[in-house]
């Protein structure tokens, strides 16, 4: 045996060993036995999974991306953990339905039921794809979180109002509210135009100024010009963007104008002002609120990742109930090929049956009839052969009497009885005209005689 062996203990009591010789097997790779997994749980887990779990470590990134970690104790022990993602462009709906209708924030020890889908990376493990958490699970007291600046902005309905909105799944043309000094700027277009993913997407600038006195002015001139060409662009986004700065910066965006002209926008607005501090108004009546431009970036993109990862999982579920209709239909042919097998087995055993009877009777049939035309085959064999004895008899006596009539007629028959042949000119003499000096010639039985006509008589042959 190779190696020292591996003993099995129960109780802390050795009960057997075996070698490391009787495991051995062709070894793989690590990448391997990972796509081995991914591919195994791809196929044999559902695209989706309600699970109850509690958040043991909530993380949120400046992109807007949440990590977490879902535990589950029993008697105060973890008796299951597992790490979890949601991408921002879910996480912001999943925050919003969830703070509105809890009353709360996402955190750590709380209670959650969600919709997730297990991932499996062939570098950085399994994870679960947080899609949705029902908050009627953690339905809390509704906390009520309103600042004195926007209660006027709340009375008239405009807070929530460009909210009602749907972002679109995959925003490819965008119009970006901004200067085109702005720091944030570059960094925007360079994560938009240069993601890993190439997803295509068209971002229009219109300038503004984005600091100072003029800033709500010069963004509501920039509203106004995407609405008035929205008809020949058709945008899917608006996006108002700049970089960081000083506190006194970030005044002209807590505008009542700015707040209401992006309230009555016809398409949801992003924003990615770049502030320290919670919201400003504009963050407040945006659709969604970011914290850099580069966060913003990473939302839409995740937004379009997002989408692909739905396509992904309605493909994953389609195959999956292809596959199932398909072994359904398959056991079903099965099924049906077994009848039909069954059908034409019983169909020819009876037809076999029937005929084999035929098939007797032919043959019985044959030899009965073979047997009559046997019978009469004898008889006409029997009639034949005393009609040709008959004929034969009867044809022998006339062939006696035509030999004798021949034999009577020969030459040589009738010249021993002393008859005589005579010719003119090589033919009989009594079928020509004869004149006198004519030479004949006449035949007897051993005699050729040749005369000269010197009388012609006539004679009466009678």
């Amino acid at each position: 045996m190779l190696g020292n062996p591996y003993f099995f203990k129960k109780n802390g009591h050795p009960v057997g060993h075996f070698s490391l010789l009787c495991c051995m097997q062709q070894p793989i790779s690590l990448q391997h036995l990972n796509e081995l997994i991914k591919t195994t749980l791809d196929r044999h887990l559902q695209p989706g999974y309600w699970v109850i779990a509690e958040i043991g470590e909530f993380r949120d990134s400046v992109r807007g991306h949440v990590y977490l970690d879902l535990i589950e104790k029993h008697s105060g022990q973890i008796t299951a953990k597992i790490r979890g993602n949601i991408w921002s462009y879910s996480y912001q709906g999943i925050r919003r339905k969830f703070e509105s209708t809890t009353g709360e924030r996402l955190r750590s020890g709380m209670q959650i039921l969600a919709l997730v889908n297990v991932q499996f990376h062939e570098v950085y493990g399994i994870s679960l794809i947080v899609k949705d958490i029902d908050p009627n699970y953690t339905l809390g007291e509704r906390a009520k979180r309103r600042q004195e600046i926007i209660d006027q902005l709340t009375k008239e309905g405009l807070i929530n109002q460009n909210k009602q909105f749907e972002l679109p799944p995959v925003p490819q043309r965008i119009a970006v509210i901004s200067s085109v000094t702005a720091a944030g700027y570059g960094d925007f277009i360079n994560q938009l135009t240069e993601n890993a993913h190439h997803y295509a997407i068209a971002a229009t600038l219109f300038q503004a100024t984005m600091q100072g006195n003029e800033t709500p002015a010069s963004i509501i001139a920039a509203i106004e010009e995407i609405e008035e060409t929205q008809q020949q662009r058709r945008f899917d986004l608006i996006v108002i963007i700049r970089g960081g700065g000083a506190q006194t910066d970030m005044d002209g965006f807590d505008d009542y104008e700015l707040a209401k002209a992006i309230a009555n926008t016809t398409l949801p607005v992003v924003t990615g002002i770049g502030h320290e501090r919670d919201e400003c108004i504009a963050d407040l009546v945006a659709h969604t609120a970011m914290k850099t431009p580069t966060a913003v970036a990473a939302f839409i993109l995740s937004g379009f990742r997002d989408f692909e990862d739905k396509l992904n999982m309605q493909l994953n579920l389609m195959e999956r109930r292809c596959r199932m209709r398909l072994q359904q239909e398959s056991r079903l042919l099965e099924d049906r090929e077994h009848m039909m097998k069954n059908i034409v087995g019983n169909t020819l055993s009876v037809h076999l049956e029937r005929l084999d009877r035929r098939q007797q009777q032919v043959t019985a049939l044959a030899r009965h009839r073979v047997s009559i035309q046997n019978l009469k085959l004898e008889n006409q064999h029997k009639q034949l052969k005393k009609l040709a004895k008959s004929t034969l008899e009867s044809r022998t006596i006339r062939l006696g009497h035509l030999q004798q009539v021949i034999t009577r007629l020969d030459p040589k028959h009738l010249f021993a009885k002393g008859y005589t042949r005579t010719e003119l000119a090589g033919k009989p003499i009594q079928n020509q005209k004869v004149s006198l000096g004519d030479e004949i010639v006449t035949y007897t039985r051993d005699k050729k005689l040749t005369s000269t006509l010197t009388e012609i008589k006539t004679h009466d042959a009678n």
